[in-house]
């Protein structure tokens, strides 16, 4: 044996020896021997490999071995904060890893040098804002550096999905300190992405170790986002079939991120907001609850989950659609990181895509080009029929035989009829082998189906013999073609030119000698407005059968309780029964026109009956679509209320709301019908006396319908509408709450 293969040997030995007594593991996953056996020799080299794969120890390891401190680049404070929590929890020394950050108090910050500069650190993590400071270089130009990982190294790719300007400049800064190993790691990285890191860096001729990007233990599924009423339900649905699993729900907003937290926890989940907007304090003890279990759900835009060591996330939702796949995978890789199944559900609206895209447009020209191309990517893996992990791994140069997906994905679970298209691709790849040129698949599309756009007749591709070669089909359908010629490597796809399509060299091969190709066609996502989305109004799907029963059944407590029927529950309130099968009191106090008291004082009949009804008839009730709202805590309702308990003029108070006299007096009705009791005698008795008001009373009482046109005639119109309508809301109160 050589001298160099003999210390090769005993390289590996150690590393496996410091595996097993520092980390208690037995043995290396996939690619993490190599890569530590390589920066122990001194050599860059370039890591892709997914979340869950183990990335963290690939520097942490030859960082304990190896003479000196090794300085670890992290994007965000949370990701140091756990990665160094993690590492003290497997020694006696906390001096071993440090961080350094805008975070740390000057106390903390002369703890850290100590340490440092002792030698006693052996794991330095700094973020890159920090590094650059004066006092970081002068502090590491003074201890041995044994080498300098670069982790979320896609941070520095303005192709990748959360480029960071400062993350560019990271090369020069190693340099002002010492010329030392780097190692690059990423769990997402395009081919186009791995070169722009390589180059930044200074390291083309790094090696690279690539695993496979495929996490089979991840089922996706996308769903079409639709009314927020809808979407809410669905998700909680979706939480509570999986009893108190953690899980993450992504947003793109702050205020969608507080929304559907607040949404969550007045149904029972035990759920928190992260978002940049809260305070470090508020979102690190946000962030610590989900670790230590205190929360099982955390709603968050992207700032959260990067290098959270959390294995046993069951599931990541995407309210909101990701502005690249390269995130998407980022994000939903957060989940199953124990091998276990994780569920990855996004929710697609095409109108979404359409934010996205304006919000582009006041960047420069470039910055618009690739993020189209990247939004384009992400709509195409929504709306296709394929295998959606075949699709996300050919994003990633990855080939992948959709029948290894075992299912796990929803369009291999439930796929949809298919047809045979070899003649349509051929066809589709004839058309664009015509046009002599690189052109973007909208382009293409609109060259086969015939359509006489500008830039088809800027070309004049109008004149030429397979202009409308497929004008029998739609756009949607050619769109499938091409996405399906695309993952089978039949085009190229010019990254450089922004996504601009080109037939290849196996394409070619295919049309010398087609093979058989059977695809469904891609799904046409309904595009739902923002208007539609906030203010839609959710049709009853009323059980006429059970809605009449309810009825007899109010008529008999009615009786039973010498009571009008409508005191009990009005019509509406007995509709929204029949729709959603109530049958315990919480699910009955979230019953339109119902409330917790309403629930209490008349409903036990009512959910026994209802129950009884559906094991009678074997209806699958749909479970969770009642949502707990914040209405009834608005603070305008909450203000009206204490503002009658403090005797307020009741014009005095609509003046304050700023709100018509009418309006308020639609509030009232409101409170008093989800069961709150209220008492609007001292406004009453400025205009009517005792002796007319318990007239008004008695007429109610034997009142079989609530009608107060009927009301206003029977009295001659003696009161106005206004004045019976305020009476009808005090009878109610006291009769009905």
């Amino acid at each position: 044996m050589s001298t160099a293969m003999g210390v090769a040997e005993d390289t590996r030995t150690d590393a496996r020896r410091t595996l097993k007594e520092f980390f208690g593991f037995d043995g290396f996953k996939g690619n993490q021997e190599a890569v530590i056996n390589h920066i122990l020799q001194g050599n860059d080299c370039f890591v892709i490999m997914p979340t869950g794969a183990g990335k963290s120890l690939c520097y942490q390891l030859p960082a304990l071995m190896m003479e000196g401190t090794a300085i670890v680049i992290s994007p965000l404070i949370a990701l140091m904060k756990n990665q160094v929590d993690n590492i003290r929890g497997f020694s006696s020394s906390s001096a071993l890893a440090h961080f350094l950050n805008s975070s740390l108090s000057k106390a903390d910050f002369t703890r850290v040098v100590e340490d440092v500069t002792s030698g006693s650190t052996k794991l330095l993590y700094v973020a890159p804002e920090t590094l650059k400071k004066d006092e970081t270089l002068e502090l590491l130009r003074g201890i041995k550096i044994s080498f300098v990982a670069v982790d979320e190294a896609h941070c520095i790719s303005e192709w990748g999905h959360d480029f960071r300007p400062e993350y560019r400049r990271i090369k020069q800064m190693v340099k002002a300190i010492d010329d030392v190993p780097i190692l690059a790691l990423t769990a997402t990285a395009t081919p186009k992405v791995q070169h722009d890191i390589q180059k930044n860096l200074g390291m083309l001729d790094a090696k690279l170790f690539k695993s496979s990007f495929n996490r089979s233990n991840l089922y996706y599924e996308v769903r079409p986002k639709g009314r927020k009423d809808q979407v809410h339900k669905d998700i909680l649905s979706f939480i509570k079939n999986r009893g108190n699993s953690s899980g993450i729900i992504y947003c793109l907003s702050r205020k969608k991120v507080e929304e559907i937290a607040e949404m969550l926890q007045m149904n029972g989940i035990k759920a928190l907001p992260y978002h940049a907007g809260l305070d470090a304090k508020t979102r690190a003890g946000h962030q610590d609850a989900f670790l230590m279990e205190d929360c099982n759900v955390i709603v968050a835009t992207i700032a959260f989950g990067m290098g959270i060591d959390k294995p046993d996330v069951r599931f990541v939702i995407h309210y909101d659609v990701p502005k690249s796949l390269e995130g998407y995978y980022q994000e939903t890789g957060r989940g199953g990181r124990d091998g276990l199944r994780g569920d990855c559900l996004l929710f697609y609206n095409p109108n979404d895509i359409e934010k996205l895209e304006k919000f582009m447009k006041d960047k420069p020209v470039a910055e618009q080009e690739i993020g189209g191309l990247l939004i384009a990517e992400t709509a195409a893996f929504a709306e296709s029929s394929q295998c959606r992990r075949k699709l996300l791994l050919h994003y990633f140069g990855e080939n992948f035989n959709e029948s290894d997906c075992s299912h796990m994905c929803d369009n291999c679970a439930h796929p949809k009829p298919k047809t045979d298209v070899t003649q349509d691709v051929v066809k589709a790849l004839n058309a664009l082998k015509s046009l002599n040129g690189e052109f973007s698949m909208t382009h293409i599309v609109n060259f086969i189906i015939g359509k006489r756009i500008d830039s088809i007749k800027d070309y004049k591709h109008d004149e030429m013999p397979l202009f409308a070669c497929g004008k029998d089909k739609d756009k949607v359908y050619w769109k499938s073609v091409m996405r399906l010629a695309l993952v089978h490597n039949y085009l190229n796809k010019n990254i450089e030119k922004y996504g601009l399509l080109s037939v290849s060299e196996q394409g070619m091969e295919f049309l010398a000698k087609p093979v058989k190709h059977e695809m469904a066609v891609d799904t046409e996502f309904e595009s739902v407005s923002e208007d539609d989305f906030e203010n839609f109004k959710m049709e009853s799907v009323c059980d006429e059968e059970l809605f009449g029963h309810l009825k007899d059944l109010r008529k008999k407590v009615a009786k039973e309780k010498g009571l009008p029927p409508y005191v009990i529950f009005q019509d509406p309130s007995l509709e929204d029964m029949a729709t959603k099968y109530p049958i315990t009191l919480e699910e009955l106090s979230n019953i339109n026109g119902v409330g917790k008291n309403k629930a209490i004082k008349f409903g036990e009949p009512f959910i026994n009956y209802i129950a009884g009804f559906v094991k009678e008839n074997n209806i699958e009730r749909p479970q969770d679509i009642v949502l707990k709202g914040n209405a009834e805590k608005s603070a305008k309702k909450v203000s009206i209320i204490l503002n009658i308990d403090k005797k307020v003029d009741l014009m005095e108070m609509a003046k304050q709301l700023g709100i018509e006299f009418g309006e308020l007096v639609e509030e009232l009705e409101q409170i008093v019908n989800t069961g709150t009791k209220l008492n609007l005698k001292y406004f009453l008795n400025q205009f009517l006396d005792e002796d007319l008001q318990e007239e008004i009373f008695d007429y109610f009482r034997g009142a079989q319908e609530d009608d107060l046109e009927l009301a206003f005639n029977h009295f001659d119109g003696e009161f106005t509408h206004e004045e019976l309508q305020l009476m009808r809301i005090q009878f109610l109160s006291d009769m009905g709450n």
